[in-house]
């Protein structure tokens, strides 16, 4: 999958947890032109706890440069209470080590077993990241999905 993928430019979409990540970092090792998308931040924080070593193994992926990150799905991760303001290092950390051009927001919705609202998810990158500048936004917000999905 991972050769065919480089070859006809078509995306992994990688739904995993962290302890997958050694196993994808090897495919991605053996097949670095293969575009890569971690979605919902890894999972890290399903549990409620944000480790470190977990962060810290998904922002070492950031070395392979076709590999993106998907930033949302906050209602799942952490204290999974609105605003979401708990995960903010967890995406400053990823934001930092891919850069904003390589992470995406997702809403995570519809899920029928979650009554969270979209728009607390939406807030929290619009008006409460406070590390974000008003490009980091729109490329989080539109862009990077924008060129990934549509550009290519």
């Amino acid at each position: 999958m991972f050769a065919t993928g480089a070859k006809n430019n078509q995306a992994m979409s990688c739904l995993m947890y962290p302890n997958g990540l050694p196993d994808l970092e090897r495919m991605c090792r053996k097949h670095p032109d293969t575009p890569v998308v971690i979605d919902h931040l890894c999972r890290i924080g399903l549990d409620g706890a944000i480790r470190d070593r977990d962060v810290e193994t998904l922002c070492a992926m950031a070395k392979y440069p076709h590999l993106f990150v998907k930033i949302g799905t906050f209602y799942a991760l952490g204290k999974r209470q609105p605003p979401y303001t708990d995960l903010a290092p967890l995406i400053r950390r990823v934001v930092q080590a891919f850069g904003a051009r390589r992470c995406m927001w997702e809403s995570g919705y519809p899920d029928e077993d979650v009554q969270h609202r979209y728009t607390d998810s939406l807030d929290l990158v619009r008006r409460r990241l406070d590390f974000l500048t008003e490009q980091d936004r729109d490329w989080l917000l539109r862009r990077t999905a924008a060129e990934f999905f549509f550009k290519k």
